[in-house]
């Protein structure tokens, strides 16, 4: 059942961490990893995942509702789920052409990013998510994706068309700075290094990736992939010392070592490899296979989740959408038990139980995207639909 309810306006809060995470450095047995100054500390260098365990809450989500947030490109609303029953309780009306809802760095709002499409009238929604109510749009040019600057001070709204990161406030969105870069046409998706000194960004339509020093603000780099490859979504392991890139065309993920810039390996998935997800045991990697490498593509395609063991590199498990579908964007529950995915093409939400295999399968609205589960596990989100540490 579908809730009809009146928006209430509210303006997005500014959070505050404990000061002992703004350490620049960390000791863990015997190893130092020295950060981007204000940084939070990495806690655990063989897992940076770690403080985004199973139901490792924040004191910053208290009073969160437990909701998934689905933003729907097509529909330009954004449809509630309540996950303990598996049914949408509400939905809204945002911007046009919402593609992702994208948690904070402190973890106070959620952003719907709404950058419609070849139009100029993109904004960014704020959500509360103590009320899980809508505030008034603050309009802000093309922001297909955002992520956080890992010291919390900036946020980086990808301006996909322009081929350019604007760098602004994290809380009222004022333009502070922007860095083009040029050769990274579809410029999308991102993961940070351990030491959040870089960036590396897929260049969804030059199949290559944009290296963003952190420090000087500036392009490092491009790297070529597969030719006609078309990568999208971007995770580092738990160690650091990898990327792993899902790559829609070649039906697959690329593995890059991140300090050196040069392609490892490629592993195999599935057709239209889309969206990338830790386990919150840090120990496997879900990859989203859409089912099309096609970016607008038909219901019931051939979709799957593969797994990858992040030790071994290699695919340990599948799970095919049964009749066929489109899984594409989402995250993990915070106790880690279901894998919440948008169903792209299908208008559905998946929510696949991680032991079984098993999934529900629930309707939203026209052409789900970038869905985020919240609240989710961690001291802090660097964007996206919640790339949390």
């Amino acid at each position: 059942m579908t809730l009809s309810l009146r928006s209430a306006r509210m303006a997005p809060s500014v959070g505050v961490l404990l000061v002992s995470l703004a350490l620049p450095t960390l000791a863990v047995a015997g190893s130092t990893i020295d950060t981007l100054p204000g940084m939070p500390p990495v806690s655990d260098v063989n897992n940076l995942y770690g403080d985004a365990g199973v139901n490792r809450f924040s004191p910053a989500v208290n009073g969160a509702l437990p909701r998934v947030y689905v933003p729907d490109l097509r529909s330009n609303n954004v449809y509630v789920i309540d996950p303990t029953t598996f049914t949408v309780v509400d939905k809204f009306p945002v911007g046009r052409s919402p593609q992702h809802v994208v948690p904070s760095w402190d973890l106070q709002t959620l952003w719907v990013a709404n950058n419609a499409e070849g139009r100029t009238d993109g904004s960014l929604t704020p959500i509360d998510p103590k009320t899980g109510k809508p505030g008034p749009e603050v309009m802000v040019d093309d922001p297909y994706n955002m992520y956080f600057t890992p010291d919390g001070q900036d946020a980086i709204v990808v301006a996909e068309a322009h081929a350019r990161l604007d760098f602004r406030d994290p809380h009222t969105m004022a333009l502070k700075s922007s860095l083009d870069v040029p050769e990274c046409k579809g410029i999308n998706h991102a993961d940070f290094s351990i030491d959040g000194k870089y960036v590396i960004f897929t260049c969804e339509f030059d199949s290559s990736l944009a290296k963003i020093d952190l420090v000087n603000r500036k392009v490092l780099g491009y790297l070529p992939l597969e030719k006609k490859g078309m990568p999208q979504d971007i995770r580092i392991s738990p160690d650091g010392k990898a990327f792993f890139v899902a790559d829609m065309k070649a039906a697959g993920v690329h593995v890059i070592d991140g300090d050196r810039f040069e392609k490892i390996s490629f592993i195999p998935t599935g057709i239209g490899a889309h969206g990338l997800y830790p386990s919150r045991d840090g120990t496997k990697l879900y990859v989203a296979n859409r089912g099309t490498d096609q970016i607008h593509g038909k219901p019931l395609g051939k979709g799957s989740v593969s797994i990858i063991d992040f030790g071994s590199r290699k695919v340990v498990g599948t799970w095919q959408i049964p009749g066929g579908g489109s899984p594409d964007m989402g995250n993990v529950s915070a106790d880690g038990k279901y894998l919440w995915l948008s169903g792209r093409y299908d208008d559905v939400v998946y929510a696949i139980n991680t032991e079984s295999g098993d999934m529900k399968v629930i309707h939203v609205g026209m052409e789900p995207h970038g869905l985020t589960v919240w609240p989710q596990p961690g001291r802090y989100s660097l964007g996206h639909t919640g790339n949390m540490r």
